[in-house]
């Protein structure tokens, strides 16, 4: 049996990794607190999007349980696609209202930027050339 040899990540890279994975988590979990808070006024912010306030627990339920595992390494890559199903669902929601949309867009990007640079077996699926 061969063994693989798996790159070892430079301490730059991991740090610029954390960086780039902690921006996209705390403002999910400001999203996700918002969620089961409902703080005054909000139900008018959410009326245009087409939801109601009693989807709003349930939708914070499914972005705790997104967020908390991409955090794990040995669950971090299916949370991250399961996130980027979340936020394209996101996208979508504003899209169809005419709202700016480039948001969770980006959050998604940060998302998996963090991600492929902190995990080396991710590198050969998207190589960068130099």
């Amino acid at each position: 049996m061969v063994e693989e040899i798996t790159p070892t990540v430079p301490k730059g890279m991991r740090w610029a990794s954390y960086v780039f994975s902690a921006l996209p988590v705390l403002l999910l979990l400001f999203s996700a607190s918002g969620k089961f808070l409902k703080p005054d006024g909000m139900e008018a912010n959410i009326r245009p999007l087409g939801w109601t306030m009693g989807q709003m627990t349930s939708l914070g339920i499914v972005e705790l349980a997104c967020v908390m595992p991409y955090i794990i390494p040995k669950t971090a890559v299916v949370c991250a696609i399961l996130l980027k199903a979340y936020l394209g669902g996101a996208t979508a929601t504003h899209a169809r209202i005419g709202e700016p949309f480039f948001i969770p867009i980006v959050v998604g990007g940060l998302i998996w930027l963090g991600l492929y640079l902190r995990e080396p077996r991710l590198w050969p699926l998207v190589p960068i050339r130099k």
